[in-house]
């Protein structure tokens, strides 16, 4: 699926997200986990970031800068709306380009809509943004393949490569797995954590 198109279909339910997600304690034990592998403070990147919240919340109390990207601009405006102090751009990771290293990076259930010919590179451009010593954070399905859901009277495209070929391209790209886990089984919800030496 196209960013464009992705982005208009979250921008149409955006403030239910935001209504849903901003005191949800979805995926915060598993969050809180990377942080505390991290070093405190920082530069952070939240791909996928939405309207910000409690990763936002998470990630300032532990002394880190935010950058959120996102396909969808009215989570954006959202965001920067919530998260003044911090930095919200309206961008796609895929083509994406900067020059900062980050210390943290989490792509929360965000790159799992990317097409799958794009899950390798995506992975790979996370690895080579993490600073030295920086963790990252995100999840996948472990199952291969790609397939489309019904979710709010609209369409959703979903990929993954499965859980051995990601950790294949994080060693590939020289991290170091510290965890992962199918954290909602029977769901085919991933998430890992590893780092930068």
């Amino acid at each position: 699926m196209e960013s464009s198109a992705l982005g208009t279909k979250y921008d149409k339910i955006a403030q239910w997200w935001h209504d849903q997600h901003v005191e949800s304690g979805y995926g915060v034990n598993q969050f809180q986990r990377a942080v505390q592998f991290a070093r405190r403070g920082g530069k952070a990147l939240d791909v996928g970031c939405g309207s910000g919240g409690r990763f936002v919340r998470i990630l300032e109390g532990s002394g880190f800068s935010v950058i959120g990207l996102d396909v969808s601009k009215e989570m954006i405006r959202l965001a920067s709306v919530n998260h003044p102090e911090h930095e919200f751009l309206h961008e796609d990771i895929c083509s994406w380009e900067t020059k900062e290293k980050f210390d943290l990076i989490v792509a929360w259930d965000s790159i799992f809509h990317l097409p799958l010919a794009m899950q390798k590179p995506v992975v790979s451009k996370l690895c080579q943004l993490l600073a030295e010593g920086g963790i990252l954070i995100y999840t996948f399905g472990n199952a291969e393949g790609e397939h489309t859901d019904q979710w709010h009277d609209d369409t959703f495209y979903y990929s993954s490569i499965g859980i051995n070929e990601n950790v294949q391209v994080l060693i590939n790209n020289g991290l170091s797995v510290l965890h992962l886990e199918l954290d909602q089984y029977p769901e085919k919800h991933v998430y890992t954590i590893a780092s930068k030496p």
